[in-house]
């Protein structure tokens, strides 16, 4: 089962494919989203985005992932990707990540698709948990999540190894009864 396609105000995510691979080496291996992404590396090669989308895409059903490519409703063109990852439906949750083409940050795409995806997970997959993490020197992405209902749950300190360098990551989650209860639409959605 690959992931639907969601459409909001301004945004079409449909399922990533192998051949979204030169686009997505392209975009995510740029220097400024690798260097706060865990799973890109960089230089990022063709291949090896390849092999990312490749692992993201499971037979398992229901799935464990999944993983969107993000583009405008009116440009068929990649600007991004949004994911839920290790989606656990025992327990009723799942993790979120994102990354928008460097040269479109700052126009409220990544909260936006990000919004979508958390709506998906709790109307459509009954989800009752969304957690996500960032680094603690890239505050841009927990703006990004507060924007979507998120509330910061802690620090966990040294968490993650980044180009050798051990990093704090904030931990951050959203309940389904609190976006439920939030007054605002989700992202836009039509």
């Amino acid at each position: 089962m690959a992931a639907p396609i969601l459409e909001t105000a301004r945004l079409r995510l449909r399922p990533m494919v192998v051949a979204d691979a030169p686009e997505v080496a392209r975009l995510a291996g740029r220097r400024e989203i690798a260097d706060t992404m865990i799973s890109i590396p960089h230089p990022f090669s063709e291949a090896q985005a390849r092999d990312w989308i490749a692992r993201q895409l499971s037979p398992e059903e229901p799935p464990p992932h999944l993983i969107f490519a993000i583009s405008r409703r009116q440009d068929p063109g990649l600007v991004g990707a949004v994911a839920l990852r290790d989606i656990n439906y025992e327990h009723g949750q799942a993790e979120l990540g994102f990354w928008i083409a460097v040269d479109l940050w700052g126009r409220g795409f990544a909260a936006e698709a990000a919004g979508a995806v958390v709506h998906h997970a709790f109307t459509a997959l009954g989800l009752n948990r969304v957690c996500a993490h960032h680094m603690v020197r890239n505050p841009a992405s927990g703006r990004v999540l507060a924007k979507i209902g998120m509330q910061r749950e802690g620090v966990l300190r040294q968490r993650v190894r980044k180009w050798g360098v051990y990093e704090d990551v904030v931990m951050l989650a959203v309940l389904r009864e609190d976006w439920r209860d939030r007054s605002t639409p989700a992202a836009g959605l039509v």
